[in-house]
């Protein structure tokens, strides 16, 4: 059937960006020789490969309402290719950092595909259809942990280069381009003209205004900033945690270690979406507080176990044993699995017709997480590498409690209607829903 093989599409072209993302992870100490770049300086590069995913998500989310996944997703798999193999020749580190930051736009196409596949799937299956997409596509983090420096980690002598790193930002480039050729080529942007025609109408500056500001899109932001900010941070940065935390000398073996935390974030993905419609399906309350709001009483559960695991990952640094560093972080990312498949179970669930528009927003801000949480990572006033995680974890603590404040029944029956700006002042046209 076609929604699957949309489904399908939206997972391979997503998990593919997430490899091209972050296929600089492995190599950061390679980089690092030739370049003569710091540890602080690394922290830099693993924060920029998020900068322009912000407002790149908000736009992309909007243009995918407007024009429809397909023609969006193609053109961004297209560019970022083409600029990847650019980065593969660059001489002087200047040329390379802008063009990485533009091969790092290629995390924009989340959005992209949250919104294609809602276009295809009913509420009561969005969740896990969410998750599958969402937990597949962020496995290519793991993906290109554990397959590229074993195919380009050694002295790599390839028609082009004899420099490994080099040759994986090529040849992945490659791929990239096949890929945006064929999703614009099998692509379907709804399941009939009725559904495409309501999001295309949606897709208003001042519909998105209106839409972002609504309370029950402000807190999924903010919770997504410490859940898929936090997996974009640990994906830019625990290769070269486990290898300067630990002494680590082994590239391959570095890399596998961060790996782990990439698999259990995205491949346990579906669980999160899959509960999420399972206590909506069945109404069952899993918490003695918000009653009768069971996809957030879930929400809540998986944010409150993300600090918990943050905690954990420092102390479990301290231990020095970096088997138990390893084990702290798998726990990490299935927090963070759990939080984003219940997050975006929840985003078109409330948004039927502007799934776009909130994904953006949604995705958009949670990457700042992506930004921020590697600079505390290596900050040379931490005493050591190990205690950032704490730091980021006590962060945490004020966007739960808000989250627990917009989660109260009588906020949550109004979270999609009410929020900072009302339709008036955004100049959306006034709505029964």
């Amino acid at each position: 059937m076609t929604k699957y093989r949309t489904l399908l599409l939206a997972t391979v072209g997503f998990n593919f960006s997430f490899l091209i993302w972050f296929s600089f992870a492995p190599f950061t100490g390679p980089m690092a020789e030739e370049f003569g770049l710091s540890l602080a300086e690394i922290g830099v590069l693993s924060s920029a490969a998020i900068w322009l995913a912000p407002f790149g998500r908000m736009l992309t989310g909007w243009l995918s309402d407007k024009f429809g996944a397909p023609t969006v997703f193609a053109i961004v798999l297209g560019y970022v290719g083409v600029f990847s193999m650019a980065s593969a020749f660059a001489e002087t580190y200047t040329v390379f950092f802008v063009e990485r930051l533009i091969v790092a736009t290629a995390g924009i196409t989340f959005v992209i595909g949250i919104q294609h596949v809602a276009e295809w799937f009913d509420e009561e299956n969005l969740g896990l259809a969410e998750g599958i997409y969402a937990g597949v596509g962020n496995a290519g983090a793991a993906a290109g942990a554990l397959v590229l420096p074993r195919v380009f980690g050694t002295n790599w002598d390839g028609p082009l280069f004899a420099t490994n790193w080099r040759a994986a930002f090529f040849y992945t480039g490659v791929v990239a381009v096949v890929l945006a050729v064929v999703y614009y080529a099998f692509g379907e942007a709804a399941k009939d003209e009725q559904t495409r025609q309501a999001t295309k109408d949606g897709a208003t500056l001042s519909e998105w205004l209106h839409t972002a500001t609504r309370y029950g899109t402000v807190v999924l932001a903010f919770a997504y900033v410490m859940t898929f900010g936090l997996e974009l941070s640990m994906n830019g940065w625990l290769a070269t945690y486990y290898r300067e935390g630990f002494g680590t000398d082994s590239l391959v073996l570095a890399s596998t270690f961060a790996g782990t935390f990439s698999i259990a974030a995205g491949l346990l993905r579906p669980v999160g979406g899959y509960v999420s419609d399972r206590v909506a399906r069945e109404e069952r309350d899993i918490l003695p507080v918000f009653t009768g709001r069971y996809r957030e009483q879930w929400t809540f559960v998986a944010l409150s176990f993300v600090v918990v695991a943050m905690f954990g990952m420092t102390l479990a640094g301290l231990s020095g044993d970096v088997l138990v560093a390893v084990a702290a972080g798998f726990l990490v990312g299935m927090g963070c699995a759990f939080a984003e498949g219940a997050i975006f179970a929840q985003v078109p669930a409330m948004f039927p017709n502007n799934s776009g528009a909130v994904a953006g927003v949604v995705g958009g801000v949670g990457t700042v997480g992506g930004i921020v949480y590697p600079l505390v990572y290596a900050a040379p006033l931490l005493p050591n590498l190990h205690v950032g995680y704490a730091v980021v974890a006590a962060s945490m603590i004020p966007i739960v409690a808000l989250a627990g404040w917009v989660f109260q029944p009588h906020v949550a029956a109004e979270a999609t209607t009410s929020g900072f700006l009302d339709r008036s002042d955004s100049g959306a046209e006034p709505s029964d829903d």
